[in-house]
Order: structure tokens, then sequence, then C-alpha cells
């Protein structure tokens, strides 16, 4: 086919879908890129030829992508499409695990731009499937729909919802539950084979126009279920053992939907001096303030910080938009400056709370039985093994993503390094950031009790386990073919160090093993415990990089050149993993 013929095509395709768009806005902003692409204009061309570069493929927990027309996009044709694939396979994994019973689902969205119309959709289309049905009553955090998939004994859970990402994005978040998956799968994402099969079954959906939507039937919700939520996230506070609640907290949403339900939950677990940063204390799809909503980038939370230092705060807690995650500032003791936390030194003190609150519980297990599992993913720190096994309990590595994490049997507390955390998995089987809050804040005022800083706390767990020091790099690459270059380089040429340590340990992720799933990722453990590894990102165009380095501390007195040695060794390690890059 010619470049002109290609044109021709890309032309009629995008005219024929402007036709059957049922959202008049979409339908008007692909006949303008029609009509202005026409008349020679590159920038026009390059967005419809983005737009209709294949279809957006249903994979990581589901989809997610840029709002606008076309195959490639988020829109209402994509969601309807979505709906019905999901609702054939619900239908279809309802009838052989249970033959007779009717599939149940419950729909829930954020406050994104379209988010309310694609979950409306997504009901009646799963109603005129027969699927019994439950919406969402308002926008509200992805921990609640995860909640309510197994609160109210669904078969499939929808959050509408692109998390933390820009405000042109938005996405659809798939969980299984009761009848359509296995048991430690229920009210988790969907992972592997459930995602394909999925996707199969919405490519075989036939026109649009054949697309049935009830006109009703659903049950819209009311506030029990999200004042249910609110009672047992708050409940999980234990001020019978951990009695300290002298705390100021500053709270942001982030523009999210979680301000509401977070401060509610943190003033019901007894914390009564919650601020929220007024300017981003209500949901707005803009995201006005920050320049990416994320509370792990640059800037992120600079209002958050400003707050607490007018209000002489303790701690500063941020959820990203969909109050999934969870982030943590507070001042170091050792500059006097405000600093936030990495999310590896918030999971290793929330495994140590965790821990300690089971000892403080006196919970009694039978003799050599572990009272449960610790979880976190592989490029998570490696010290939450060793509080673990300090606290008998067992511990399991799995690939990245909640997805994963959520999944292992008999799991207690899980995290990850990008700020998820789930502390409570019989409520919610996913990453929370609501829950977290409340056992950061638990352990934060036990801490200021003692006359310490969650610092200390941390001290404390080096001086045990050892100095975990942790860093990324990540490389962002226009072209994707790169990042296969680059994994194609470290195969072929393997490094022999890193760090001045020769390498020991080399493993290829890809070939999986009975611990893990085969994985695209490079792993590397050197002779003094430096462990790199090497991944291309799941959701974004980018090689991920993750770096820790383990020093012994003998006393207190030693931590700080303990810190400046570990900076120093993450330093050459990051320079020689760009070297090994080719970079």
């Amino acid at each position: 086919m010619t470049s002109s013929d290609a044109d021709v095509r890309l032309l009629n395709d995008a005219r024929e879908w402007a036709a059957q768009d049922p959202d008049p806005a979409t339908s008007a902003e692909l006949l303008e890129l029609v009509r202005a692409s026409a008349d020679g204009d590159p920038a026009a061309r390059q967005e419809l030829q983005d737009s209709f570069r294949g279809t957006l493929q249903f994979g990581t927990a589901g989809l997610r992508a840029a709002l606008g027309p076309g195959p490639n996009r988020m829109n209402r044709v994509v969601v309807r499409r979505s709906a019905a694939g999901l609702a054939d396979f619900l239908a279809g994994a309802v009838a052989k695990a249970s033959p007779g019973s009717q599939p149940r689902a419950v729909v829930g969205y954020d406050a994104r731009h379209n988010s309310d119309v694609f979950a409306a959709e997504t009901a009646a289309i799963f109603t005129a499937a027969g699927i019994e049905t439950f919406l969402m009553p308002a926008a509200l955090p992805t921990p609640l729909l995860a909640y309510a998939v197994r609160a109210l004994e669904c078969d499939g859970g929808v959050m509408v919802t692109a998390s933390h990402n820009p405000p042109q994005d938005n996405g659809y978040k798939v969980y299984l539950g009761r009848h359509a998956v296995a048991e430690n799968g229920n009210g988790a994402q969907i992972v592997a084979p459930y995602d394909a099969e999925i996707a199969a079954r919405i490519s075989a959906v036939g026109a649009l126009d054949t697309i049935q939507l009830a006109a009703d039937g659903w049950t819209v919700l009311d506030g029990s279920l999200a004042a249910g939520y609110q009672s047992e996230t708050a409940g999980l506070a234990l001020p019978d053992l951990f009695p300290a609640r002298d705390l100021r907290i500053v709270l942001t949403p982030m523009h999210g939907v979680g301000g509401e339900t977070a401060l509610a939950v943190l003033n019901a677990a007894g914390f009564g001096d919650v601020t929220l940063v007024k300017e981003q204390a209500e949901p707005d799809p803009d995201f006005p303030t920050v320049s990416f909503p994320n509370p792990e980038e640059p800037g992120a939370l600079d209002l958050a910080l400003e707050t607490a230092d007018r209000l002489d705060a303790d701690i500063v807690l941020a959820n990203d938009p969909d109050a999934d995650r969870a982030a943590v500032a507070a001042k170091d003791p050792d500059t006097g400056a405000w600093r936030m936390l990495r999310g590896d030194e918030v999971g290793a003190l929330l495994g140590a709370h965790v821990a300690a609150r089971h000892a403080a519980a006196g919970v009694e297990t039978a003799d050599g039985e572990s009272p449960g599992v610790f979880a976190n993913s592989i490029v998570s720190s490696r010290l939450l093994s060793r509080i673990a096994a300090a606290a008998g309990f067992d511990h399991e590595e799995t690939l990245t993503g909640f997805k994963w994490i959520s999944r292992v049997p008999g799991l207690v507390y899980g995290y990850e390094e990008a700020l998820g955390y789930c502390v409570a998995p019989d409520l919610v089987k996913d990453k929370d950031g609501i829950s977290a809050a409340v056992l950061i804040a638990e352990l934060a005022a036990t801490a200021k009790a003692d006359g310490k800083t969650i610092f200390d706390t941390l001290d404390e767990l080096y001086l045990q386990h050892g100095l975990h020091a942790s860093d990324q790099l990540s490389i962002r690459v226009a072209d994707l073919g790169l990042l296969d270059a680059m994994m194609n380089r470290l195969r072929v040429s393997p490094p022999e160090s890193f760090g001045s340590s020769a390498v020991e340990v080399s493993t290829d992720l890809s070939v999986g093993s009975d611990q893990l799933p085969p994985t695209d990722g490079l792993l590397y453990v050197t002779r003094n415990l430096t462990r790199v590894i090497i991944r291309p990102s799941g959701t974004e165009p980018k090689l991920k990089c993750y770096l820790e380095v383990i020093h012994q501390v003998g006393s207190a007195a030693e931590l700080p050149e303990a810190r400046q040695a570990a900076r120093a060794a993450l330093d050459e390690v990051l320079r020689d993993v760009s070297e090994a890059l080719g970079l």
C-alpha cells in the first residue's frame, strides 16, 4: 500500500469511527482531525495515525491510555466493547463454576474526565447482559471498589481510574471475585490467563450497534458500603495496645477522591488533629496545583510541606488521586528539613509495626507454625525479609504489581517500593493508601509518645538488620525497540561487577523459576550483597533499574558515616549500570 493509499484508508477509518461514536465531543474532535489532516497539518496527521495505530490492548489490570477518539484511546466506543467482552467472560466463568447462578459485578469510578460516563455505560451493558450490577453512588477511592467486590460477593469489579497518571488519561481496572477466580485471587486484580481470556472476548464483540445497554435495572449503592469500609478500616487501629494519638497530621488527596474518606477514617481511628491541604482537598480532574499527580514526582508535595511547616505538623500523609497509594514525609532530625520517605523505608516501618502489633496482641500459633506471610515485590528492599524472619513470619517475593502480591497465600502484609501497601488483605486484596495511612499514623504517634521520630525507628531497624539503602535509574525511550536493544546488550555482555564488587549471582528472570513466573528482567547480586535489577516497565516506555546496597552497622554512632558510605556506593553502582547499558 502506498503512502497515499494509507492516508486515504486512515481518513476513511476515522470518518467511519466518527459516524458510530456515541460521544458527540470525541466524534467532533475526530472530524476536526480529519479535516486538518486532509489540509496537510502534520500534527493532526500524527495524532490521527497514533489514535488508529492498532487497538488499545487489554493487559496489566485492564486498560489505561489518553482520552480521545479512535481504537488506541480511552473513549465510549472502547469502553462499550470492553464492557461487553468482560460481561461475556463473567457469564461464562460463572456458568462453568456455579451453573444456574446469576453473575454479580460492581462498578466504581474516580473523578477524572468521563469516569462517571464510562462507569454508567458499563453498568448498563452488564445489566443488559444479565449480570446483577451494583454502581458506586459517587466518585470514590479504588480500595473501596476492591473492598466492594468481596463485601457484595461479586464475581467481577471494574474501577474506572487512571490512578496517578496525567489528567489527559483514564483507565479501566478489572478485579475478579467469587466464582470467576481461584480462592486466593478473590477480590484481586486480574492476572494471566484471565487477561488474555477477557481480551479474546473483547475482540470477539460484534459491531458497536449490537451491544445492548439497559435503560435501568442496576442498583446504585447507598452510603452503607462506604460506611462499612470506613468503619472496618478505622477499626484496624489498636488503641488498647497502641494508645498514643497525639499526632498533628497534614493530609493531601492530591486533587483526587480520597480526601473525605481518608479524613473520616483517620478521625474515627482517634486521630483528630488532621488538616487537609486546602488547595488540593477537592477532586479536580485537571490537577491544577501539580505538574504530575504522583506523590513521587518532584514538587508534588510542596503545598503539603508548606502547610506542615506552617502548622508545625508531625507528619505529612499523601494519597495519589485514586487513594490506593500512600506517601509519607516528616522532618529529618539530621537536617531539620522535611523529607519524603522512600517507599522501601515506609514498607519496612509498616512491616515492623505489623509484627509489633502481632506480638502485642499475643496471638498464639502452633509450635513451629508461622503466623502468616510478609511479601514484597522482587524490586523492593530485602529488609522486609529480615524483619519477617526476626518476628517469625514467612516471607515471599513476587513479581511487581499487587495483582501478584495480593495473591500470596496466608498474606498478612505486603508492599512494593512504588508506595503501595496492603496492611489488611482480609478487607482489601490490593494496595490501599487509606488503611496504610491509619497504621502509619499509629506507628508515628507511638514513636512520638516514646520521644522518637519515625527516622529513629528506621535507625533501630538498620542497627538490627543492616542499613539497606536503595535508589533507581529510569531511562525513558522514544522507541520501544531501544528497550530490547539494551536488554539484549546485557544478555550478550553481562556485567562482571557493580560498585567494585564481583557479580556472584546472575539471573535471567525471563526463564522463570519455582518461585516466580517468567518476566522480562535481569537480576544481579554481588559478593558484598549489592543487588541490581533491570527491567522494562510494564506500563511506560522506560527501562527501570533498581539498586540496593547493605551496610552492617555496629552502633548508632556509626550510622551517619554508614549513610554516607551507602550513598557513595549507590552512586558508583549507578555509574556502572549506565556503562553496562551503553549510556
